[in-house]
């Protein structure tokens, strides 16, 4: 069975996170990714927080899977040399440098066209034109830039950054997206394009009900926010609001039992208005039904805090998993605050390849994420990440096409290490 990208070639001149991201999701659909590192280091991930001494990371493994490694100096003359054949090989060049870095390489746009207008160079930066475009980004800066902190936490609590790694994985999902939709566009053109991607524009992207409810603001309080039950006023930008749902359909995060000592004994619940007479079954208020206070959401809105505390002391008398089993029974929103070791240990997800297990010829085997998009006639193969050029004479062979001669000059000349 073929996979769906088959016979597209990556130059990825990515690293960290945010591009290796991207690359990876290309590579597990079948793309043939060349990842450029520099001889005796590469990818800085690959020393970075080491649970094994000088064995490369699992930050680095878990984003390089099925991927080819060439060592290149590119300062290097005949490292030069070979990185233009593979520009004028290769349909997509990802690389997420700081600004201006791939311009210092001599590599513009403009040279890249001239030398292959079918390649498609797509880039991932902090920030799009404007005040900040020169300015450096990482993860965090990515979230307190793209409005996520400002609206993430408690309304009498600091700021706070999600665990989720919005700006890098999610701004490398984006990119994905663009250069499938640029290759697709292709076979029409004929010819490449750029493709660009900002963290900031990422996250605001994904921030977008906050944005939505900013608009709101002019035309009154939110009224789903628990500010507005408690009779606390609103100020001028989209606040914090804790676990609020923060769409249509109220919910909270609430105790279950073993709270006191199980930092991850919580479920989500969500008063969905169609199941709201069932809530007040499962919960034992079968008045509120038809009681004037609560029978409407409407009424409800200014009694969020009361109806939680209610719905809480019921689950507090069951476990996560228990309250779960119940609500679905009647088709209550709700789910399980599980904690990474519970979702490592989760069976379903590793029979579906959500989680793999890799076997890596140094560190041995370890958990990672596979593809999260699942196509029925593609399904995608987890490879273990390469060890440091360890395809380098297998590109310069294979795909380059150079001769043994050739290839002997380019390694003598020191250009790959």
């Amino acid at each position: 069975m073929s996979k769906a990208l088959e016979g597209v070639k990556i130059l990825d001149f990515t690293h960290v996170q945010s591009g290796p991201t991207c690359t990876q999701l290309l590579a597990w659909f079948g793309a043939d990714v060349i990842k450029v590192e520099r001889p005796g280091t590469g990818d800085i991930t690959r020393g970075q927080l080491q649970d094994i001494p000088n064995v490369d990371s699992l930050y680095f493994t878990m984003l390089n899977h099925n991927k080819r490694s060439i060592t290149l100096d590119t300062k290097n003359q005949k490292g030069k040399e070979v990185l233009e054949h593979l520009i004028k090989t290769c349909d997509v060049l990802v690389e997420n440098f700081a600004p201006g870095v791939l311009d210092r390489m001599g590599f513009p746009w403009e040279v890249i066209h001239a030398m292959n207008p079918r390649m498609i160079v797509a880039s991932i930066k902090g920030f799009g034109p404007g005040p900040y475009e020169d300015c450096k980004v990482y993860e965090n800066v990515a979230q307190c830039t793209g409005g996520a902190a400002s609206t993430t936490g408690f309304r009498d609590g600091l700021p706070l950054v999600t665990g989720a790694q919005i700006g890098d994985s999610g701004t490398g999902l984006h990119l994905a997206l663009g250069i499938v939709t640029a290759l697709y566009q292709r076979t029409h053109s004929g010819k490449g394009q750029m493709v660009t991607c900002a963290m900031q524009d990422g996250v605001l992207n994904l921030c977008r009900v906050k944005l939505r409810d900013q608009q709101r603001l002019d035309h009154g309080p939110l009224k789903e926010y628990s500010q507005y039950g408690e009779g606390i006023a609103f100020g001028d930008a989209t606040p914090r609001a804790g676990n609020d749902s923060g769409g249509g359909q109220p919910g909270r995060i609430l105790k279950c039992k073993g709270w006191e000592t199980d930092p991850n004994a919580y479920i989500y619940f969500i008063t969905q208005a169609p199941v709201w007479e069932k809530i007040c079954d499962v919960i034992g208020e079968p008045d509120w039904k038809t009681h004037a206070d609560y029978a409407k959401p409407a009424a409800r809105l200014s009694r969020l805090n009361e109806i939680f505390t209610r719905i809480e002391q019921w689950t507090m008398t069951k476990t996560k998993f228990e309250a779960m089993d119940i609500l679905n029974q009647y088709d209550i929103p709700c789910g399980p605050i599980l904690s990474m070791k519970e979702i490592a240990e989760d069976k379903s997800l590793r029979a579906t390849g959500t989680l793999v297990e890799v076997d890596h010829p140094e560190r041995g085997k370890y958990l990672s994420v596979g593809n999260p998009i699942k196509l029925s006639d593609s399904p995608a193969n987890v490879v273990r990440s390469p060890l440091l050029g360890e395809h380098t004479d297998e590109i310069l062979r294979d795909v380059l096409k150079l001769p043994a001669t050739q290839i002997e000059a380019i390694k003598a000349s020191g250009a790959t290490g």
